[in-house]
């Protein structure tokens, strides 16, 4: 199965989402493979950091931002059980790619009228990748959400009706997780990270259930 984290909109965490993710669902002993399709290279850069730390690896990642993704992506994930794709901001090129692989899109916005407007265009490639791909699925996720907010709570009424549909968890505006990146860990592995790591394995259930 292949979960492919797009939006072409940068700045909306598919990285931290991406990779924890993966850690969830590593955590449930499926060998899981992340693909780091962004030219940026920061999921490479988290799993550098992580060696660095000396921490223990939970599971694989590697650099592949060419628009031949789709073609090489089968050979590459081998046994995994799961790959998540990391997806690039505003590369249109690589984004078609990512979709083509796919067999699940997640599109990341944030609580935000900007970001529903921004996600337009990827909701365009969506359309083009589903006319040869007709069963492959998306869903908006809703990403840095400051809990109770009013904007957070017109952004869910507004994807309420949306085609594809938003996943029902989501993931709050935390400052654990800028720290789980900076020091290459999750948030499951950092103290005081209750809240936060409870977003994400609720996230991970949900978007597990679609999965076959």
């Amino acid at each position: 199965m292949i979960v492919a984290l797009l939006n072409q909109k940068g700045g909306v965490g598919k990285t931290t989402l991406a990779l924890h993710l993966a850690g969830a669902w590593a955590s449930a002993d499926a060998p899981v493979l992340v693909v780091d399709a962004d030219p940026q290279g920061s999921a490479l850069d988290w799993a550098e950091q992580r060696t660095r730390e000396g921490h223990a690896r939970r599971f694989g990642v590697i650099g592949l931002a060419r628009e031949t993704l789709h073609r090489e992506l089968p050979a590459l994930a081998g046994d995994h059980a799961l790959v998540l794709i990391d997806g690039p901001p505003r590369v249109t090129g690589l984004a078609r790619s990512a979709l083509l692989a796919a067999d699940l899109v997640l599109i990341p916005v944030q609580p935000s009228p900007l970001d529903g407007w921004a996600s337009a265009e990827m909701l365009r490639l969506l359309g083009e990748a589903q006319l040869y791909r007709p069963d492959l699925a998306a869903r908006f996720l809703l990403n840095r959400c400051a809990t109770g907010s009013n904007t957070l709570r017109e952004t869910r009424s507004a994807l309420a009706s949306s085609d594809p549909p938003v996943l029902k968890a989501q993931v709050g505006q935390r400052v654990i997780f800028a720290q789980a990146m900076r020091s290459g860990q999750l948030v499951d592995e950092l103290a005081g990270a209750g809240p936060g790591a409870r977003e994400i394995a609720a996230l991970a259930s949900e978007i597990a259930g679609l999965i076959p």
